[in-house]
């Protein structure tokens, strides 16, 4: 389940393809019986809580904040809150030459990704993050 949480103004299809499609995403990992909560604020935001819970002083595009440590023997129903900036998003799909919806749910797997207990430290380790990313785009 996805709980989607908006501090900044979001186009309804926007929210309801995060709902739809990291949805089908956490089904087909396994985890669609729990819960996430994905909020879409803006750079200030997004910049002071990566400020606190960082220290780094610069805004960024996705920040995710898991409820247990991997590998724990129990998880919880909510995995975890995804944060993601709607301006960086807006800033990097238009690099990227794909749409907003497109970059949002680019990120929202990634930070599920992480809440699942990942990193991307190497290059094989990258490798989950690429797929569950090009997979949320086929759903």
């Amino acid at each position: 389940m996805v709980d989607l949480v908006t501090e900044v103004g979001a186009d309804p299809e926007l929210a309801r393809a995060i709902e739809t499609k990291l949805g089908r995403l956490m089904d087909e990992l396994g985890v669609g019986d729990k819960a996430v909560t994905v909020i879409l604020t803006d750079d200030p935001r997004i910049r002071a809580l990566k400020r606190e819970h960082w220290g780094e002083d610069a805004p960024t595009d996705v920040l995710s904040f898991p409820t247990f440590e991997p590998g724990d023997p129990f998880v919880p129903p909510h995995l975890g809150d995804i944060v993601i900036s709607l301006d960086t998003a807006r800033r990097q799909a238009a690099e990227a030459g794909r749409s907003l919806e497109e970059e949002v749910l680019v990120l929202a797997a990634h930070a599920l990704w992480h809440l699942l207990g990942h990193d991307h430290t190497s290059e094989e380790e990258w490798q989950g993050f690429r797929n569950v990313q090009a997979r949320i785009l086929e759903l």
